[in-house]
């Protein structure tokens, strides 16, 4: 075990999708800041990979991440011009599903609560605006022109990058073992070295459970599968103005992304999902269940899509009991803040939760409404 001499005024556990944004936030405050994580930034073995994310402000989860979504898209074009490369394609979503449906209902109360627009659809408007989707009659359609998605790897590069342009550290390549609150402050041992700092963040992803054990809070990590499907049919292509997509139908919600690469259209199911016992080795096998429940969707929505399945990935959602974030200050250690449990919704927001978590450890306050994301809020 090697002793790193350096002391930080903050550490960062963790530096995929929101830890990669806390360094960036970090070290443009001028923080000596270091990021520990086991795997280099953009990898595939976390939840922020797949190519694209789908970001959306008519929020059907909850209101109240409103505001959030308003400063990340803020964010995202600020990072967009930091690091020089296009990260956000504004395409536009269409959601569709019953109107008494958690998805349609979701997105009319935070459009109107928030004043947002939001363009109402019946299922024969949507199918000739945009040929490639069906619904059901019974369906109602709402699109929403300033959704779109995010190159999800690329944004965490860049996020990294800018970070370091600004002076962080980012240490990959070993595990982290562990953390203590001592009289330096907090300390934190890897497999190669130990490192002290003032405050430390915790944006751990699947593994936010081993590092949060004292907060109790009942964290799980499903499998998720992504798939790409091949088609010709130019409809879904990017510069036929097709949108994602989002459809809560009886069988769950799926959701996808329009063809921007040769792989086809992306599509994947939001509900469901096996539980995973070991972040590190999740089982990364197509299953053919999974393919099925896809390809019943495609049949039923996208008809123009083949059967090919050019290509599939997996990655992880980390679930809280009630599918909302935790971010806040941990309760024991006030130098300890922690944003985890994203539930499979939080890419698009991780702009906006790394500005927060430097906030949070170099100011003990944010300016962003989150005490519905309290940790607090299971013990209570």
């Amino acid at each position: 075990m090697v002793t790193h001499m350096v002391h930080y005024d903050v550490i960062v556990i963790g530096a995929g999708g929101v830890g990669s944004a806390a360094l960036y936030h970090l070290a443009r405050r001028g923080a000596r800041v270091v990021g520990l994580d086991r795997f280099p930034p953009g990898h595939d073995r976390g939840s922020s990979h797949g190519q694209t994310r789908v970001i959306r402000l008519a929020y059907y989860e909850h209101p109240d991440y409103v505001p959030l979504l308003l400063r990340a898209y803020d964010l995202w074009h600020e990072l967009e011009q930091v690091a020089g490369k296009k990260l956000f394609h504004q395409v536009g979503i269409l959601g569709g599903g019953l109107p008494e449906g958690e998805l349609i209902s979701g997105i009319l109360r935070s459009s109107a609560k928030h004043g947002l627009l939001v363009e109402q659809l019946s299922a024969q408007e949507a199918a000739l605006r945009w040929p490639g989707y069906r619904m059901p009659d019974n369906f109602r359609g709402l699109f929403e022109a300033r959704a779109g998605y995010l190159m999800v790897e690329d944004c965490v590069r860049a996020h990294a990058e800018a970070a370091i342009r600004a002076g962080a550290e980012l240490h990959c390549g070993s595990a982290v073992r562990g953390w203590k609150i001592d009289s330096q402050g907090v300390t934190v041992e890897t497999d190669h070295e130990t490192l002290s700092a003032d405050r430390l963040v915790i944006t751990a992803g699947a593994w936010a459970g081993g590092m949060l054990l004292s907060l109790k809070v009942p964290f799980q990590v499903l499998r998720k599968p992504l798939f790409w499907y091949r088609t010709l049919n130019s409809t879904y292509q990017l510069d036929s103005g097709c949108p994602c997509f989002m459809f809560e139908t009886l069988g769950g919600i799926f959701y996808g992304v329009p063809q921007d690469s040769e792989l086809g259209v992306k599509v994947a199911e939001h509900t469901g999902g096996l539980a995973v016992d070991d972040p590190l080795h999740p089982d990364r096998t197509l299953h053919a269940a999974d393919q099925r429940r896809i390809e019943t969707c495609l049949a039923a929505h996208l008809p123009g899509v083949s059967s090919e399945c050019t290509a599939h990935s997996v990655c992880m959602y980390t679930m809280t009991p009630d599918g909302h974030f935790v971010v806040d200050r941990h309760p024991q250690h006030a130098q300890v803040v922690l944003t985890a449990g994203l539930s499979g919704h939080g890419f698009k927001f991780t702009s906006v939760l790394g500005e927060i978590m430097a906030e949070l450890a170099l100011e003990a306050h944010t300016q962003h409404a989150i005490d519905f994301l309290s940790c607090r809020r299971f013990t209570v």
